[in-house]
């Protein structure tokens, strides 16, 4: 319901009761008075020289909701309204030097009155909460009559960052008539006779209130809860897509020597002059929040600067700055974590109406930030962080079966090959060491880094082990995934994708409760087991080390083992199954370059993905969801690449997953209207736990990297931007038909045609992911 009233402007059960009592009716008899060539109804409303007042708000902006000598007659019943909304995110009308709304108005006489709404947030940022506060305007005599209504009569709205008015329940039924409606300042006047009352958040309030230009009634008390600036949810908002929690910009100079995330705490090691700053949109403060507060843990000794953005006119541009030291605050550290205020009262001549930002400069030292918040009244304490409820983990168990055989696949013998001859190795050679008859990884949490080992040359069958285990004697950490590959169809390693897929279980679950020993059934391998081509040690998301000293396979489990059983996993694709095809699969770039990548689709006259991160959408300022619901009106499909961009199945729990999940998901659902099935992981990161929280948050869903890398990441601003072009080559030249590439950069946009006429040039037809993947709810081809 909260979806639908922001997509109303107005609370979805009174717009719907409009349609069915007023609307609904009206139809039925328009169409049958015409159906019988009978006078047609009078229009439930109509305009007099003038358009909709929803788009003239839309095209004029604050200064006239209805230009001055056009006015909007209908006839009204208690259900009806008439809503205004404005530029997103928000109409700053005191910081433009409004004080107040005014409208002409003429009711049907005797004593009318109406309720006019206000829409207001804490923050002018497009995810803000919204509150509503009223104001009933009385004593409507008949005449056409002029209401000048002050900001400071809605209890608890906030000028600073108005979303919408909406006219509602008007008390007669008769002919209305609503004029020009713009804001005022404080020497423009209403009819006096004109009185009201007002409320926040319910019509409960009766105190009486004259409305006049002489009189400016004190603003009753408001609500308050504290606003939070910066929760440090995840590495990748801050360090990566450079948001807050008001999903605003925030970030260091550049000069920092490292910025670490973790547990809802940011630890900033400085460099030369190092600064953070956070925007805050343009928050009005007065009366309202006495500070800024956060815990801090810093070395004794250490000391920084704190400077507060204020501006007149909400242009943080151009700002004005009070600065204070950690000294001039009072505060000292003892590397111990502490909550600290910051006083707006500290500041001479501070505008708090109008606080655009906060910096942080002149660290002495390393620092570390807990949860920063605007706090209500004087006296702040830490922002309350919620813990996440983590997803209950199966704990049902499968009989334990039987295999025909056992033998040992690795005893880390040589450096170079296992115990069956083949190879062995990982993706950094930094990251693993082999000596005395074991390997010891040190992945430091880098889930994107991998180890293997090979069971074959070519394709392994190994379907008659389906009953048998595999067996690691370990010690250290069990957190990381143990994945089974498959090879190609025709198992030859020259052709694209290799391998074609592998299937992972998280470790732990599989070990013994001494953490000595770990027994996985050879059957929760959910691929072709007849074509093995080797084994992975994958998804490392804990710093801490693991010591493998066998892998092997045996017939059985110990007496007394529990086999857990199997959590289902999205599959993994990096190709697609329709034969002959080809797909574009495009992810997240730069909105400004977004129009060349649609003309050389369009010229192209092809169909493809895009995998958007959900967090920018709601960023109205980049006009990234305007962009992408273009797309979809051509015909493009929109999927999923998680929230803030991070190696997903590095996140330290399964909570995190479904978080970026989901919001998400919540997202592009929110601007786009859109639901997909189709994911793709942020750096191909990629293991078990990522992929069964999809599939348990999506069912039936896909999870989708690529046999294609035009490695923009790598080519793009370097020198030589055309090797973006020979990597397109080699993939394809493998057999490569899924893409991944970014319209961040514009070497690769310029390049995009040539992309598309090389895939044409291999005679497949080139579609969107769902269509390649033989999605039976794809459109056609």
């Amino acid at each position: 319901m909260e979806e639908m009233n922001y997509v109303f402007g107005v609370a979805t059960r009174r717009h719907m009761n409009y349609q069915i009592k007023e609307v609904a009716p009206w139809c039925y008899h328009h169409y049958i008075r015409r159906q019988k060539g009978l006078s047609e109804l009078d229009p439930l409303y109509r305009w007099e020289d003038g358009d909709s007042v929803t788009n003239e708000a839309r095209q004029n902006g604050p200064a006239t909701a209805v230009p001055a000598n056009e006015k909007i007659t209908f006839g009204a019943s208690a259900n009806c309204y008439f809503y205004t909304t404005f530029p997103a995110p928000c109409q700053q009308a005191s910081a433009d030097g409004y004080d107040g709304l005014t409208f002409s108005i003429k009711a049907p006489a005797g004593g009318s009155s109406i309720i006019v709404e206000i829409q207001t947030a804490d923050a002018c940022s497009a995810n803000a909460a919204v509150k509503s506060s009223y104001f009933t305007v009385g004593s409507l005599t008949g005449n056409t009559q002029t209401v000048n209504i002050p900001f400071t009569q809605w209890a608890g709205a906030n000028a600073a960052n108005i979303k919408a008015f909406v006219f509602q329940s008007f008390s007669n039924s008769g002919t209305w008539e609503i004029g020009q409606t713009s804001f005022s300042c404080r020497d423009e006047s209403g009819d006096s006779s004109v009185t009201g009352t007002s409320a926040s958040q319910s019509l409960s309030s009766t105190s009486q209130i004259r409305i006049s230009a002489s009189t400016t009634p004190s603003s009753p008390p408001r609500e308050c809860t504290d606003l939070l600036i910066d929760d440090w949810s995840s590495q990748s908002r801050l360090t990566f897509l450079f948001y807050n929690a008001l999903l605003l910009p925030t970030s260091d100079d550049g000069t920092m020597q490292s910025i670490v995330v973790s547990n809802n705490r940011a630890t900033f090691t400085p460099g030369d002059r190092s600064y953070i700053y956070s925007k805050l949109g343009c928050i009005s403060a007065t009366n309202r929040y006495g500070g800024i507060g956060m815990n801090i843990n810093a070395a004794a000794g250490a000391t920084l600067q704190v400077e507060i953005q204020t501006s007149a006119s909400c242009d943080s541009s151009a700002p004005t700055s009070s600065s204070l030291s950690s000294t001039q605050l009072e505060w000292t550290f003892d590397g111990t974590e502490k909550y600290y205020s910051i006083p707006f009262s500290r500041f001479s001549g501070l505008d708090t109406g109008h606080i655009t930002a906060i910096l942080f400069s002149g660290l002495s030292q390393a620092v570390t930030f807990g949860p920063i918040a605007f706090h209500c009244g004087n006296n702040g304490s830490p922002y309350p962080i919620a813990s996440p409820s983590q997803p209950a983990t199966p704990t049902s168990t499968v009989p334990a079966t039987t295999g025909p055989t056992s033998f040992v696949i690795d005893a880390f013998a040589n450096p170079n090959a296992n115990a069956l001859g083949f190879w062995h190795g990982g993706d950094n050679p930094a990251t693993y060491s082999i000596s005395g008859g074991r390997i010891t990884f040190s992945m430091n949490g880098n889930a994107a880094l991998s180890w293997y080992t090979q069971l074959s040359g070519s394709c392994a069958d190994f379907t008659a082990n389906d009953n048998g285990y595999l067996h690691i004697e370990y010690t250290g950490s069990a957190a990381f995934s143990v994945a089974l590959q498959q090879h190609n169809p025709s198992c030859d390693a020259k052709v694209a994708p290799y391998p074609q897929t592998w299937d992972g279980v998280e470790a732990g679950r599989y070990s013994n409760t001494a953490n000595t020993d770990i027994y996985i059934p050879m059957s929760h391998f959910n691929i072709d087991r007849s074509k093995a081509i080797g084994l992975a040690f994958k998804g490392f998301y804990a710093s801490a080390t693991t010591t493998v000293s066998k892998i092997e396979v045996v017939r059985t489990v110990p007496s007394g083992f529990s086999v857990p059983s199997k959590i289902e996993t999205a599959p993994l694709y990096f190709a697609c199954t329709r034969p002959n095809s080809f797909a574009f699969a495009i992810d997240d770039g730069d909105p400004a370059l977004a129009q060349q990548v649609l003309q050389a689709v369009n010229e192209a006259n092809i169909k493809v993905t895009f995998f958007t991160v959900g967090a920018p959408l709601l960023d109205s300022g980049n006009n990234l969801t305007n962009v992408y619901k273009e797309m979809l009106g051509r015909g493009h499909q929109m999927a999923y690449h998680s929230f803030t961009h991070p190696p997903m199945e590095g996140l330290p729990d399964k909570a995190a997953i479904d978080s970026e999940l989901t919001q998400a998901i919540d997202a592009v659902q929110k601007t786009l209207n859109v639901r997909s099935k189709y994911f793709r992981p942020p750096f191909g990161t990629e293991g078990a736990r990522v992929r069964q929280r999809l599939a348990a948050i999506i069912p039936g869903s896909k999870f989708i990297n690529w046999s294609v890398d035009v490695e923009d990441y790598r080519w793009a601003l370097s020198s030589t931007p055309e090797k973006q072009l020979d990597a397109f080559k080699r993939d394809l030249a493998r057999g490569g038909n899924l893409v991944v590439m970014h319209y961040l950069y514009p070497t690769t946009v310029q390049y995009l045609p040539q992309f598309i006429a090389l895939a044409k040039a291999t005679g497949k037809q080139l579609m969107r992911v769902d269509q390649c993947m033989e999605d039976p709810e794809a459109p056609p081809l």
